[in-house]
């Protein structure tokens, strides 16, 4: 490695580079999302806030896409270690600033399935709901701290029916992070209440909903024609990703939300 690309720093200034950087990156993602909740109130578009904001090179473009909140390995686990750092040593301050990070994540996530619960009249009760994607992020079968999770386990509290769909995540993986045999013990209560597809098709057989949770490529070409024709009316879609072709969902006459856009 070329020694001029090599910083040397004593063990605590390591340590406190790596978990800041993923702490400053994930404060970007709740950031971001906080202000398409805005966006929604509002009427702004947050692609067209993030565009601008972006173009300024204080700021730049990156980690400012609207989503359903961070997941992965890292950025929960170094936000939580700097804020035991700072409680550590007795700022107080400190560790409620960086608290808040994570509570505005889980806060934006619980805000999706409020969504699908308030469009679909109140209830999704014995309605099933497709959800497309449950990686935390696309191209990978990582699902640790997946918001999917969160989305997810808050509609099953409210008694919806899910029907699952992601390109590599396990049936078996998706079970045990939504923690199903304790939450449906009868294996046919199970099999009532939650559905593994292999296609997006199949997901939607019969959904009152759709949620994209995992910004798959695939997704963004996706018939919706074809699946609004097997979805129960009238058929709703919930974009937490962005990344659906809004012109080809109307068209097919589905109800959209698209987080950021009034």
């Amino acid at each position: 490695v070329d020694e001029e690309k090599i910083l040397t720093t004593n063990v605590w200034s390591s340590e406190l580079s790596k978990l800041t950087s993923n702490a400053f990156l994930a404060q970007r993602i709740s950031s971001i999302n906080s202000i398409a909740t805005l966006c929604e109130a509002t009427g702004a578009d947050i692609q067209e806030v993030s565009t601008a904001i972006g173009t300024d090179t204080r700021i730049g473009k990156k980690f400012l896409e609207a989503g359903p909140g961070f997941g992965g390995s890292c950025f929960q686990k170094d936000i939580l270690n700097l804020v035991y750092l700072c409680s550590h040593y007795g700022l107080d301050h400190i560790a409620d600033y960086w608290q808040k990070v994570i509570e505005l994540n889980k806060w934006h996530q619980h805000r999706i399935a409020e969504k699908v619960v308030e469009n679909l009249f109140g209830t999704v009760t014995g309605k099933r709901i497709a959800i497309f994607g449950f990686a935390f992020k696309a191209d990978t079968n990582d699902t640790r701290e997946s918001p999917a999770i969160r989305v997810c386990n808050d509609l099953l509290e409210e008694g919806a029916k899910l029907a699952f769909y992601d390109p590599k995540v396990s049936d078996e993986q998706i079970s045990k992070d939504l923690n199903l045999l304790n939450k449906f013990p009868d294996e046919n209560s199970r099999k009532n209440n939650i559905i593994f597809c292999k296609s997006c098709s199949q997901a939607a057989i019969g959904a009152d909903a759709i949620i994209i949770l995992t910004e798959w490529s695939e997704f963004k070409s996706l018939d919706w024609a074809q699946l609004s024709s097997v979805m129960r009316k009238p058929s709703w879609l919930f974009d937490a990703r962005r990344c659906s072709d809004t012109e080809s969902s109307k068209a097919a006459g589905m109800k959209i939300w698209k987080i950021g856009a009034k």
